[in-house]
């Protein structure tokens, strides 16, 4: 089985592919992605397709850079 990747753009949209997934609403009801196995969720919050990406950040003046770096340890659950 492949593993999902998941991809940050730098001024731009996050890319999730590489192995089958499923998105959900806040109701947990299910996108149809129309078979798709790659899709681009919107960071900008300027697409008229949300969460799905519409290519609005290239004229919305958009601006995020994003380095791989490595999280702090996870807070001790109570």
């Amino acid at each position: 089985m492949s593993q999902l990747e998941i991809q940050v753009f730098d001024n731009g949209p996050i890319k999730l592919g590489g192995a089958p997934f499923i998105i959900k609403d806040a109701a947990g009801n299910t996108y149809d992605l129309n078979g798709r196995d790659a899709i681009a969720l919107c960071r900008c919050g300027a697409s008229a397709n949300k969460p799905f990406c519409d290519g609005a950040h290239r004229s919305s003046g958009f601006a995020s850079k994003c380095e791989a770096h490595q999280l702090p340890p996870p807070k001790p659950k109570l």
